[in-house]
């Protein structure tokens, strides 16, 4: 399977100014397999699961000295650790605190030594005990991109079209309808890797589903490990109605039960630091960085991958495979989730990225935009239409009251096109249109078609 991830590993391998790293993201996104795809660089592989082996965790509870750590690692594993030949992994890192603390000292006294952690749940355990600022770094993951779905799935000349096609002109029809059907395909199946490795490996969507009802049940089960007994009724509670308001401004009054928000808010954001759920802030958007005229208290959620809050719903999936085009019309709201995914997946990958809108309260006269990003030093508007019958009011109201922002940009099922202040960009090309602004982030997707 191809992942961006994998070229970021590579490049951190060869830094002058390599550190410990620390994986983050929701369970299931990949981080293991990365890690030991990685692996296969290196003349030694290491790998420790502290949740799987727990014996491993009283290694760190004499003292955190990393020479006699990997002594010890040596011993009870027989496999070598040795600095430039070895990658060292300690996977489920959350269940050993100290381990995480000692990645400071191999930092400090083994620096030659590369070092992975990785965990579903290390959020928790980062805030709980801390972390020595500047002795590790951080790479975040998320789900598949529809790039990466493109090129697990071998179409390369597609894959190099949208990375080198210009916006100016429509793509040709053929290959406009050939996307579409892939990415409702990938509508269909989201981008979990076990999701898509089990439809690619057996071509079946009930394969697919399966895996898909695994995932969200192994999020339930994760439920007791972060929260407390008496918060659980209301991070099952919410969990299960997110989906149903996907990219609408949330409100804690909406959900079915007699609940609190003093109660709701706390389990939200349990829901956020396990990465199952992503909050979109509104933003004045009157410059960068955006969070600085945040509204903390003012956001839409989206869930973690498109194909699981539809699988969570219930929803007539076939739809997506049958009709592609119609169904991004009809479900404008699982489109505007599906373009923060891609936005998420293609950020940076050393930075938490939050996402935000723009939203204007006025009697008789509301405005909203459903994206503002920051391209170079410029704050865009991106507006998901659905069609040609789509208004841009709001993208417009928004360029007229923020001349700083030079043009707007909208994700749809048109073709490519620019005129005047509006750059058009089919919703399959959402990457394509970031490269033009970003070269580094080319540079990083076309590894993925690359030997």
């Amino acid at each position: 399977m191809k992942r961006l991830i994998i070229y970021d590993l590579k490049k951190w391998t060869v830094s002058h100014s390599r550190k410990p790293l620390l994986m983050r993201g929701a369970r299931q996104v990949g981080k293991t397999h990365a890690v030991r795809e990685l692996g296969k660089n290196f003349t030694y592989f290491v790998e420790i699961n502290f949740e799987r082996s727990p014996e491993f965790i009283t290694v760190f509870e004499k003292d955190l000295d990393p020479v006699r750590i990997v002594n010890t690692l040596f011993a009870m594993t027989n496999q070598i650790i040795t600095s430039e030949k070895t990658l060292l992994f300690f996977d489920e890192i959350q269940f050993c605190p100290k381990a995480i603390t000692a990645l400071r000292y191999f930092y400090e006294e083994m620096p030659a030594l590369h070092v992975i952690g990785a965990g579903s749940l290390l959020d928790f355990t980062i805030e709980e005990i801390g972390v020595p600022v500047g002795r590790i770094q951080y790479c975040y993951m998320y789900p598949l991109s529809f790039m990466e779905f493109l090129a697990s799935l071998g179409n390369k000349s597609l894959f190099e079209m949208i990375l080198s096609h210009s916006a100016e002109k429509p793509l040709d029809e053929l290959f406009h309808h050939k996307l579409f059907e892939l990415l409702g395909q990938y509508m269909l199946l989201g981008g979990m890797p076990g999701t898509i490795a089990g439809f690619l490996k057996e071509n079946n969507m009930a394969t697919a589903y399966r895996v898909q009802n695994a995932i969200i049940n192994a999020y339930r089960d994760d439920f007791p490990k972060y929260a407390k007994k008496l918060q659980i009724k209301y991070v099952e509670a919410l969990f299960n109605y997110i989906p149903h308001c996907i990219a609408e401004s949330f409100k804690f009054s909406h959900i079915p039960g007699n609940y609190q928000k003093r109660e709701l808010d706390p389990a939200l954001n349990l829901l956020v630091k396990a990465g199952v759920v992503h909050k979109v802030y509104q933003s004045a958007g009157n410059g960068i960085p955006l969070g600085a005229e945040a509204n903390l208290e003012k956001y839409k959620l989206l869930f973690l991958d498109i194909a699981l809050s539809q699988a969570m719903l219930g929803s007539t999936l076939a739809d997506w495979l049958l009709n592609p085009l119609q169904t991004f019309i009809n479900k404008g709201s699982f489109t505007e989730a599906f373009v923060g995914q891609e936005l998420l997946a293609y950020s940076s990958e050393y930075t938490k990225t939050d996402l935000y809108y723009w939203h204007r309260e006025k009697q008789g006269s509301n405005a909203e935009v459903d994206y503002l990003i920051q391209l170079n030093e410029n704050i865009i508007p991106v507006e998901v239409k659905s069609g040609a019958g789509s208004t841009l009011k709001s993208l417009h109201l928004f360029l007229e009251s923020k001349p700083q922002s030079p043009f707007g940009i909208r994700f749809s099922t048109l073709p490519y096109s620019i005129e005047a202040k509006l750059h058009s960009y089919p919703l399959y090309a959402i990457a394509g249109c970031l490269t033009k602004y970003h070269p580094d982030l080319k540079e990083r997707l076309y590894t993925l078609i690359s030997a």
